[in-house]
């Protein structure tokens, strides 16, 4: 490395991928990782051999090694273990108690709390863009779900400590989406930023103009994404596979990543196509000898299977437009954000409930870490006239007699 800069890193850690960004002569740049890629898999593994792996690597090996491969960590960020005890099934590796009632993932014979996790990523990103750059990077802006509480923004900025990095502010994913999306805007507008990513959903209306970014409302889901999109068709193989050959492939933590490998791989495929083959050779044997997985899924079954996933994401869109004081109509402008909205029955729900095409001049997997750099700028001093004001997501209150909840500041006070 040859020199310390005073960069700041806009990362926005994402539950499937994690992005960065930085600004660059006055221009937010994306920065690509080691392998090239302008996004990483939010993925960590651990070999026999005590190796750790991060991102791609860890992604490539993640069939012939699921107990020591933790991927969608966000999921568990700053969460006890009673709240996600109906989570804890649907990935292969080992999620237990720790002492103090926090979720901790077990692999071989140590265990890790999420946010160790979650540095391992950042610890990579870091290492990738002071390569790119030539210089350290010791400060961040990092991202998180505008619905994710205290303790769940804690666990982010523990992480970024942890990986040696000073997080200088964590800001809302769909309002550093808004100020990628609009910092050259002069005229006034109220947008709406729909954020469906690859563990959760935000959606935000907010009004922006000549500098000034105002999140009105908020709203969404901390358990809604592409990984709950997977499962639909995981869930849909298995149990063809268990009507058509009497076999329950759920049992076998290998074969369960394979079947989520081809599940995301035919989501993807299907934003673009009809149909697409499911091909896994070898999936299991009995005593007739080896079985092979062969199955045809349409873009019309994956939409069946995850309707209720989509509608899931309506009620909070109609309370945050309802929170707003806006009718859908008052909406300028919708913006995709998160790599999921790229279904194309997502789009045509957002376009159904605001009565418009939503803005496709955004690209949804790096806008964030985008917006993220450009808050690292004017905190810097670098983007100047920008002024950021957010909201609470959710109310805060304190326990009275009688275990009342007597609420403090009520959910969407800016702050």
């Amino acid at each position: 490395m040859s020199k310390a800069g005073s960069k700041v890193l806009g990362i926005d850690l994402g539950t499937t991928n994690s992005c960065m960004a930085v600004m660059e002569g006055g221009e937010p740049t994306v920065i690509p990782n080691a392998e090239g890629g302008r996004t990483t898999p939010s993925i960590v593994a651990f070999t026999k051999d005590g190796e750790r792996l991060v991102g791609t690597a860890a992604k490539r090996q993640a069939v012939t090694n699921p107990l020591n491969t933790v991927y969608s960590i966000k999921r568990f960020m700053g969460r006890k273990f009673a709240e996600v005890e109906n989570e804890v099934d649907l990935v292969p590796y080992k999620v237990v108690k720790a002492s103090n009632g926090d979720v901790h993932v077990e692999v071989g014979d140590k265990v890790y709390s999420p946010p160790e996790i979650s540095a391992m990523i950042l610890q990579k990103l870091k290492g990738d863009a002071e390569a790119y750059l030539g210089e350290s990077v010791s400060q961040a802006v990092i991202t998180v779900p505008a619905y994710f509480n205290d303790s769940q923004r804690q666990a982010t900025k523990d992480a970024g400590k942890i990986a040696g990095l000073e997080v200088l502010r964590i800001i809302n994913e769909p309002t550093a989406a808004s100020l990628a999306y609009g910092l050259d805007k002069k005229s006034e507008e109220k947008i709406a930023i729909y954020d469906l990513g690859g563990g959760t959903f935000d959606v935000s209306i907010l009004d922006i103009g000549d500098g000034v970014f105002e999140v009105t409302a908020t709203s969404g889901d901390g358990h809604l994404g592409g990984d709950d999109f997977d499962q639909k068709v995981m869930d849909w193989l298995v149990g063809s596979f268990q009507s058509e050959q009497g076999i329950d492939l759920s049992a076998d933590p290998m074969v369960l990543q394979r079947l989520k490998e081809a599940a995301e791989k035919a989501k993807c495929e299907l934003s673009s196509s009809q149909q697409t083959e499911i091909n896994l050779p070898f999936i299991t044997a009995d005593a007739s000898g080896p079985k092979h997985l062969n199955m045809t899924l349409s873009r019309s079954k994956l939409e069946e299977l995850c309707d209720d996933l989509v509608a899931k994401a309506i009620d909070p869109v109609r309370n945050c437009l309802n929170d707003s004081g806006l009718s859908a109509s008052g909406v300028h402008e919708v913006i995709l954000v998160g790599g999921s909205t790229r279904m194309p029955k997502v789009q045509t729900s957002v376009q159904e409930l605001f009565g418009k095409e939503p803005h496709k001049g955004v690209n949804p997997d790096e806008v964030v870490s985008i917006g993220a750099s450009i808050q690292g700028g004017v905190l810097k001093g670098e983007v100047k006239d920008v002024l950021l004001l957010d909201v609470t997501p959710l109310t805060l209150g304190i326990e009275t007699m009688g275990g009342e909840f007597t609420p403090l500041i009520e959910r969407n006070t800016t702050i």
